[in-house]
């Protein structure tokens, strides 16, 4: 497990699916904490634009139905639930306006014959955005609004001995109510290159990168904000990210990454999810 060798099969939930409607964009916008109501035809044709670069990866699609007890945020699939070698682990959510996230992917997992090794549960909490897998043996973890430490402690214990979580330390930044997790700071790109934004990384996980051989692509400060530090893998250095991160583009571009952009103004910006948010790789060509 990784997050960067090519993608074989991913779980997606289209934007039609997961908003709905406009009446329910305009209704739940401000409770989920999105930064303004999405606007549902523009969202749709987002998305299909965002799945053709996906599509590009010959990776089989697997799509999560309409489900009347999740809202706005199931569009970020990777949240729910976590991916391993040895099966699913369903997610306790830090945001409680996603609780039943899990229960509805367990209900999709199961219909696709994907075995689940266990659940989180509460006071554990994780989401799927604090998670990042390096190799099959060494998981970094993000502990901070969403990801608490009885979450860690339940993960690793699911996990086993032979995986080493590293805990990664989250600045408090814009409080418990913003999106942040770990996945906001890091994105792998290939085994040896990373997407960062070094002024929120504790030193100790930048040198811990460092130390392991990874370059580090760093994202300007203009670009934080515009989701340049969350970039989707689907093959090694094969990255997809939102428009409007020209620096950062070109900074991949020049260490040999190929780009290819969507515009995620309604699907991405106003949510607060990103192409790593909107997909969960179930698995990746070993």
């Amino acid at each position: 497990m990784n997050e960067f060798s090519p993608m074989t099969r991913l779980l997606v939930k289209h934007a039609r699916d997961a908003f709905g409607s406009q009446e329910a964009c305009d209704q739940q916008w401000r409770d989920l904490n999105f930064t303004d109501a999405p606007q549902l035809p523009r969202a749709i044709a987002d998305y299909d634009a965002f799945l053709t670069h996906i599509f590009a990866a010959g990776a089989a699609l697997e799509f999560l139905p309409p489900d009347p007890r999740v809202g706005l945020d199931s569009i970020y699939v990777r949240d729910a639930a976590l991916v391993s070698d040895l099966g699913v682990i369903l997610c306790e959510m830090g945001k409680p306006q996603r609780s039943t996230e899990p229960a509805a992917q367990a209900d999709a997992y199961a219909a696709l014959g994907i075995p689940i090794l266990g659940e989180i549960r509460a006071p554990g909490k994780i989401e799927g955005g604090d998670v990042v897998w390096f190799d099959e043996h060494t998981v970094a973890v993000g502990r901070g609004y969403r990801t608490n430490d009885d979450g860690i402690r339940q993960f690793q214990r699911l996990l086993g001995p032979d995986v080493e979580v590293i805990i990664v330390p989250l600045p408090h930044y814009r409080g418990a109510s913003d999106v942040f997790h770990l996945m906001s700071i890091i994105s792998p790109v290939a085994h040896d290159l990373a997407v960062v934004y070094s002024p929120l990384m504790p030193v100790s996980f930048r040198e811990w990168l460092i130390a392991r051989g990874i370059a580090l692509v760093e994202v300007p400060d203009a670009e934080f904000d515009s989701m340049g530090a969350n970039v989707l893998a689907i093959a090694p250095r094969q990255c997809v990210m939102v428009g409007g991160n020209p620096v950062t583009r070109q900074r991949l571009q020049a260490v040999g990454a190929t780009v290819a952009e969507y515009d995620g103004r309604e699907i991405s910006i106003k949510g607060g999810g990103g192409p790593t948010c909107l997909t969960r790789p179930i698995a990746r060509r070993k």
